[in-house]
């Protein structure tokens, strides 16, 4: 893992994901209670587990015949090795980001884009919270200027982790507030930058041009940036935050995932599917209201969570 390894809290994230694993445990149990071997039965019965845990039609049924694949010469069958099965696999359809990277050139800049609602800019919050814990340098962009909540948000953000914020009134140019964020950060030799984009939807078209300005204005003064486009979904939706992340693929190139929301819900098998279906890795995952529960996503510890008995 990277620098902010040491602010991940497995207990926290058990408790999380502990309605997805009620769920999906007991739902599983029922699916094998009284059998010895992997039949057709077992199989369907399975299948509806995983999509009940929302980790969607395509993405269960690849687990579904790997599995078949697996059970072909040893027929026997017991709950500890489905589970040992079922670990294995999800956890090697999952897409593995690599170490994020200071630009050579320049601060990193993060482009953060989602529908309104999702938890975006609280997510931006907290992970200038992470960065600056973890001994790095950190500046907003409040480039969602359609919103005055969203730039009003994001200021109380920036007052609560006290780190500084570019800004401008309501209805200024997206574009003109992420080149003067980036311009501002290199001249003080910034970190990371989070930049804050409007999170429309109703219109592709507007939005993919507007996150195209936003990126030829920035790598004017960083040829390389944005290092990183993080797509903020709420995992509590399920099937919905599936939509978004297709729409908003349609509108611009996502290169990570931060999805939140996710304690409370018995759908966090939505975190596997979507970064399987969209083919790209996930960054952060949220897991309660606090600050420090944003987390870095290591995909050992959430299969871990998911499984876990004791």
């Amino acid at each position: 893992m990277g620098l902010l390894k040491s602010f991940f809290s497995k207990k926290k994230l058990d408790k999380g994901l502990e309605p997805t694993k009620t769920s999906l445990l007991d739902k599983i149990g029922k699916a094998v209670i009284g059998k010895t071997t992997v039949d057709a039965s077992v199989l369907d019965d399975l299948e509806e587990v995983l999509i009940s845990a929302d980790i969607g039609v395509d993405t269960t049924l690849k687990i579904i015949d790997r599995l078949e694949e697996r059970v072909a010469k040893d027929k026997y069958l017991g709950t500890q090795e489905l589970h040992k099965m079922l670990h294995e696999e999800m956890a090697a359809l999952f897409r593995v980001s690599a170490d994020e990277e200071r630009s050579s050139l320049g601060p990193h800049v993060t482009l953060v884009v989602g529908v309104n609602g999702v938890g975006k800019t609280t997510t931006i919050g907290k992970m200038a919270h992470m960065y600056k814990a973890a001994g790095k340098s950190v500046l907003l962009g409040a480039a969602d200027t359609y919103r005055a909540a969203a730039v009003d948000q994001l200021q109380l953000w920036s007052e609560r982790v006290d780190v500084p914020i570019v800004k401008q009134s309501m209805g200024s140019d997206p574009a003109a507030v992420a080149h003067d964020t980036v311009q501002s950060a290199v001249s003080q030799s910034i970190d990371r930058v989070l930049i804050d984009t409007a999170g429309r939807l109703h219109n592709k078209v507007n939005l993919m041009n507007e996150l195209s300005k936003i990126k030829r204005v920035i790598q004017k003064v960083i040829p390389d940036a944005p290092h990183e486009v993080l797509l903020v979904l709420d995992g509590s939706t399920g099937q919905n935050a599936f939509e978004q992340a297709r729409q908003f693929a349609q509108a611009t190139e996502i290169t990570a995932l931060a999805i939140t929301k996710l304690d409370g819900t018995a759908k966090g098998g939505v975190v596997l599917g979507i970064s399987d279906q969209m083919q790209v890795p996930v960054r952060y995952i949220g897991v309660g209201e606090a600050m420090e529960d944003l987390q870095e996503f290591d995909v050992q510890e959430y299969i871990d969570s998911l499984f876990k008995t004791v």
